[in-house]
């Protein structure tokens, strides 16, 4: 691996008592971000790179907490001195977003309202709400344009959002893993994710911190199907294959392939500390997802918005987000003459090979970034 972890990292608090308008019609009266920042903001503060999440991601990109060595950041692999995103260049902010459950205000944050969790009444967010307060965060900061934003699958949905509603606050965009909307496929898995959550007994209407309950089992199924999702049928026939836990049979309906148990585990492991509520509005927030409709479905219309240069990857088994849909971000975007480059990079990995170490990919990036002037 190239370049080495920054290390241990620090998470840090924003609040806002400005009131926050949402696509839904709803208003935060105030509201409050986490997030981190890797590497120093240069004199000129040119040199900022946002780092947006996926659905289940957060604002610990990178690094670990002094307290928890082992707890190291989702996409520790890429960025650091001497990695793709160089923190020796860059400043690098990672944010959690609105509606998360990993200290920004969310569904099982305190109602000021109510003096409870807000629960079922939080309202429903959007990518376009996520970017307006990341820009908020960014006036703290005293950043007027960022270096770059990037991020894979949803992560990257906020990075093309942020070409469009800012266009003159962003110099390149860097789109991993995406899509300009989700087929009717994917809003279907995101259904039936949903709905393994919302029929869970322990649910209650969402208001199932009252009850001193949460819906696991709900969540752990939903869990477990975008799991599926996010692999290859070649890596999951490499990793696992027909094994049988215990080599025969059993003639019941216990755990007994080896790919049954480890999506189980994954299940169990993710509802043990995901909120899902929160599942339920990062579903939602994908399902909403796209920027043509302001153009009466005219991709082309809507990106021609947008001034940044753009890198857009995708990876030749990633079968929910397929290198065809990236295609169609490319060409609305060349049909309005921006600056585009284009990676099909060949990984096993399915959905999840945005999230890899693979000497390949990084190459790309650090060779994108590389030609970022600051």
């Amino acid at each position: 691996m190239p370049g080495h972890s920054i290390g241990a990292v620090a998470a840090q608090r924003a609040h806002f008592d400005q009131p926050l308008q949402l696509r839904s019609g709803g208003v935060l009266p105030a509201y409050e971000l986490v997030y981190e920042t890797y590497g120093t903001l240069n004199a000129a503060k040119s040199n900022a790179i946002l780092v947006c999440h996926a659905l289940s991601g957060h604002h610990h990109v990178a690094g670990h907490y002094a307290e928890q060595p082992d707890n190291i950041g989702w996409w520790d692999n890429i960025v650091g001195p001497g990695r793709p995103l160089d923190t020796d260049r860059f400043f690098v902010v990672g944010v959690n977003n609105l509606g998360g459950c990993h200290g920004s205000t969310g569904p099982s944050s305190i109602n000021p309202t109510t003096g409870k969790e807000w629960g079922a009444a939080f309202p429903i967010v959007a990518v376009n709400d996520w970017v307006h307060a990341q820009a908020r965060l960014a006036d703290l900061l005293g950043i007027d344009s960022w270096a770059a934003v990037m991020g894979g699958s949803l992560g990257g949905m906020q990075a093309l959002r942020w070409s469009i509603t800012y266009p003159e606050r962003i110099r390149h965009a860097i789109v991993i893993a995406a899509a300009p909307k989700l087929s009717a496929q994917n809003i279907a898995f995101n259904d039936v994710a949903r709905q393994a959550i919302l029929t869970d007994p322990d649910f209650h209407g969402g208001n199932y911190y009252e009850h001193n309950t949460r819906p696991v089992r709900g969540l752990r199924l939903a869990r477990m199907l975008g799991h599926i999702t996010y692999l290859s049928d070649d890596q999951m026939g490499e990793k696992f294959g027909r094994e049988l836990r215990n080599g025969s049979f059993g003639f019941d309906f216990g755990v007994e392939f080896e790919v049954e148990s480890y999506l189980r585990y994954q299940g169990d492991k993710f509802a043990g500390y995901f909120d899902a509520n929160t599942y339920l509005l990062m579903t939602k927030a994908l399902d909403y997802f796209d920027p043509s409709r302001e153009n009466e479905g005219n991709l082309t219309a809507t990106m021609a918005r947008t001034k940044a240069n753009f890198l857009i990857a995708s990876f030749t088994t990633d079968w929910r987000f397929t290198p065809a849909r990236s295609k169609e971000i490319v060409a609305a975007l060349l049909a309005n003459g921006r600056h585009v480059s284009y990676a099909e990079i060949d990984l096993n990995f399915g959905h999840d090979s945005f999230l890899m170490d693979d000497a390949h990919y990084h190459a790309v990036v650090d060779a994108y970034l590389r030609n970022i002037k600051l």
